[in-house]
């Protein structure tokens, strides 16, 4: 048994007008001949992508059949780091490589290219002007992601998916807020992880009718919450993606369910993150400026790990900041994340903004942030995120009189 290669590569970052793409694809299909031996096959497959067909690689073992075709991947990679000269123009060139090994007893064609295609996306998701071989686990983790997509897509349809809710605790001990957490009781698989299914919505465009969903259930739970004296003054903060505040008709969106669902606006609180303020900022603001002006507030979730430009944070009508989690975790033992959460802290004073530190896990934790001044705090020190009930719960068997740890002996006696 002889090994062979199928490859597709990706070319990227060319345009051809079509009155040249002729030219182009011809320019292509000899570089790429000049790259193969006598016996190997250069295809045009559509668009920018060509297939090339190592023929016999000569030999029976895998690894040795891998570098072969591993050398002239990287061959091809190397030919199209030149620019193109079409006409008067010049052209750049990234190419992504994708290949698959297959013997002569594999000879499904349909097979072998989408082999060939996922190992190709591979190499792009990685970063341009790459190469990435097929790998089993790959197409394991596609066929599993695809069905994770369908059954998503049908469960929001079903409104299945829920929130549960994280206790916030201000510098006093005073319970006053909750994050709403989206989570996924999947009817087969059990409660499925955010890091799993929020992914997936997002490179899906389900991140939409989602962030829909979450708002919406918020909302209805702000309502049933103001009928209780106990959570009656509980505002939820909830997240909100980059893609849904650009949607044009957001605010009306929004507007909308505050309407529907009777929940106090002054009640609820936006949690944006840095990657929102990427493009586009004055839109941004502009959405911010008019959900504020009916009593909705807003946390810039996560500062510090993006993108936010300083000048900025003082045009947006913001109310608080949240120190990122990956800062209070070595806040102890990184002098750098102690520095930057001091930072933060002083910044917030200055622009008079509240801030709050997730992720809190421990009373060292704790008392270095309360030594800063007057924090709110968040984490699994004060409670986990729990049924909306077992919150409602935990509001009933409060008292403002009791001291911050007798809170978080409540919190985490309701949540266990």
């Amino acid at each position: 048994m002889h090994f062979r290669a199928a490859t597709a590569g990706n070319l990227c970052k060319i345009r051809i007008r079509t009155d040249g793409a002729g030219a182009g694809k011809v320019c292509c299909y000899q570089r790429l001949s000049h790259c193969v031996r006598a016996d190997d096959t250069v295809a045009r497959f559509g668009g920018d992508e060509f297939v090339v067909l190592l023929a016999n690689l000569g030999t029976q073992k895998a690894k040795a059949a891998a570098l072969q075709a591993e050398a002239i991947g990287e061959k091809i990679l190397a030919a199209f780091t030149e620019v193109f000269q079409l006409d008067t123009y010049e052209y750049p060139c990234t190419a992504s490589v994708g290949v698959t090994l297959f013997s002569t007893d594999e000879c499904n064609v349909d097979e072998l290219l989408k082999r060939a295609d996922l190992a190709m996306y591979d190499a792009k998701t990685a970063g341009r002007n790459g190469l990435r071989f097929f790998d089993p686990a790959m197409q394991t983790m596609i066929t599993a992601r695809a069905a994770l997509e369908t059954d998503l897509r049908d469960d929001l349809k079903k409104e299945r998916l829920l929130l549960h809710y994280q206790p916030q605790v201000d510098h006093e001990g005073r319970l006053l807020r909750a994050e709403a957490l989206a989570r996924w009781p999947h009817a087969h698989k059990g409660m499925i992880s955010p890091s799993e299914f929020i992914p997936v919505a997002e490179s899906t465009g389900l991140i939409l009718p989602l962030g829909a969903l979450m708002l919406k259930t918020a909302c209805r739970q702000l309502a049933r919450w103001s009928a209780d004296p106990a959570t009656e003054r509980v505002t939820i903060a909830i997240n909100v993606s980059a893609l849904q505040m650009r949607q044009k008709n957001f605010v009306e969106e929004v507007r909308a369910i505050i309407e529907q669902t009777g929940a106090n606006p002054h009640r609820l609180k936006i949690e944006l993150t840095e990657s929102t303020l990427v493009s586009n900022v004055d839109d941004v603001i502009a959405k911010m400026c008019k959900l504020e002006a009916i009593g909705i507030g807003f946390s810039l979730d996560d500062f510090g790990t993006g993108y936010s430009a300083l000048s900025y944070l003082k045009r947006l009508p913001l109310d608080q900041l949240k120190i990122d989690r990956s800062f209070v975790k070595d806040v102890l033992v990184d002098s750098n994340d102690a520095v930057i959460a001091q930072m933060i802290i002083a910044l917030s004073r200055s622009l008079g903004l509240s801030v709050i530190a997730e992720g809190v896990e421990t009373e060292e934790q704790y008392a270095f942030l309360a030594r800063q001044g007057q924090l709110s705090y968040q984490g699994y020190l004060f409670g986990r995120p729990m049924p909306a009930e077992d919150f409602v719960s935990l509001a009933r068997a409060f008292s403002p009189r009791h001291r911050l740890k007798r809170v978080r002996g409540s919190v985490n006696q309701v949540s266990a």
